[in-house]
């Protein structure tokens, strides 16, 4: 049980990540929102970034070429908790 935990919760983040990274990408590269892809991908993330939104300011290139130093921390954020979530799941199981 604890191997598919740990796949499905592999899974999940790599989702996550992923996602997060082709926002981070298409903002930096200025997509164009139209593009149904970039759509869905910016409708999408936005509730994984809801918690950091304003941390950090969203420095721009002629208001199109966007660095989102939010979608990074972020990045790192589900990173680090996809690593304590591993972690949790290979002491349960080391217990039995």
């Amino acid at each position: 049980m604890n191997k598919f935990l740990k796949d499905l919760s592999n899974i999940v983040f790599s989702i996550v990540g992923v996602s997060l990274m082709f926002r981070f990408l298409m903002k930096l590269l200025g997509a164009n929102e139209a593009a149904s892809f970039v759509n869905f991908i910016y409708e999408n993330t936005l509730p994984l970034l809801s918690p950091f939104l304003l941390a950090f300011p969203h420095p721009s290139v002629n208001g199109k070429f966007v660095l989102e130093f939010t979608t990074l921390f972020a990045i790192f954020v589900y990173a680090f908790i996809s690593y304590l979530v591993q972690e949790v799941l290979d002491f349960i199981s080391s217990k039995k």
